[in-house]
């Protein structure tokens, strides 16, 4: 829990007032996720001189928490580190430590990589390059939108808090979905060593795209068979590369936009359901008609 105090003495938080920022906000989220509670105050400037090394200060006083001053700690790929990611960097092995999270070294440098420095990344002005006919925010857009609006009568630190809300829950969700991918990744890395056919077949849906596109540099996995959540099979195209989005493999172009008997009849598979009008995922009812599908592409593309 997050409890706003308005005197410095009563606070073991400290961070700044005015305009919030992603890097702030999940930066206070992630303290009260690893200390549970938390006495904050939202200062204009602090003199860190006179505060107590118990106190957390971040994003403010040119601390160890802050990264405003020239001599910065930055990665290895030259993005500065904002206080999100100090703090990160300081407490986030015995958080993870701490909620009993499987691999954790291995999850702390893939949350870091993955969430965390492009959080940083913005607030030190350093932008993504998007290309898109359309408003694109990213998640630090998200949080400005927090900060009271023009004429409005919402109140500074109760949208803090509101945004310290919303930004708990997504990390918190970041978490889970970082420490799955690393569980997944061994299994996706331990099929591939024992697979010998040009498709993958998992026996349960898990994170696979990203590990086999690194793992399988030579392209020799064209399609991916694995249970569907709507029930069934799916049966889906990949990617060449984590950098280039072509597929490696479509499905004929016959079958875009077909469902059940009429795609049924187009494939000669019975069980068929469903192919995307894009023809990057079909769906059957079955593990052999999945398979069936999957050597026809094959075979036809092939030819």
């Amino acid at each position: 829990m997050v409890t706003l105090v308005k005197n410095v003495k009563d606070a073991n938080c400290i961070t700044h007032s005015g305009t919030m920022h992603a890097d702030e906000v999940f930066a206070t989220a992630f303290l009260e996720l690893y200390l549970k509670d938390i006495k904050l105050i939202r200062v204009a400037d602090i003199d860190t001189k006179n505060i107590s090394n118990q106190v957390i200060v971040y994003d403010i006083g040119r601390n160890k928490f802050d990264h405003h001053q020239k001599d910065a700690q930055k990665r290895e790929n030259g993005i500065t580190y904002s206080s999100f990611g100090l703090l990160w960097q300081e407490f986030g092995l015995d958080f993870l430590k701490k909620e009993q999270i499987n691999d954790y070294h291995e999850v702390f440098f893939e949350i870091d990589k993955d969430f965390i420095e492009g959080i940083d990344a913005v607030d030190n002005g350093i932008f993504p390059k998007i290309e898109a006919p359309y408003k694109v925010k990213t998640l630090s857009d998200i949080i400005k939108l927090f900060n009271p609006s023009y004429k409005s009568k919402e109140e500074e630190n109760n949208q803090f808090l509101k945004a310290v809300t919303i930004a708990k829950d997504i990390f918190s969700e970041e978490i889970l979905h970082i420490s799955g991918k690393v569980q997944a990744r061994k299994k996706v890395i331990e099929k591939l060593k024992n697979n010998n056919k040009p498709y993958l077949i998992l026996e349960e849906y898990i994170p696979y795209e990203e590990t086999l596109l690194k793992e399988d540099t030579e392209n020799k996995i064209l399609l991916v068979i694995f249970p569907s959540n709507r029930g069934g099979y799916a049966i889906k195209t990949l990617s060449k590369s984590l950098e280039d989005n072509t597929t490696r493999l479509d499905f004929p172009k016959e079958w875009a936009g077909l469902t059940n008997e009429a795609l049924e009849e187009k494939t000669k598979v019975k069980g068929a359901t469903f192919c995307h009008t894009n023809l990057f995922i079909c769906c059957c009812q079955t593990l052999k008609q999945a398979i069936m599908l999957a050597e026809k592409t094959i075979n036809i593309q092939n030819k």
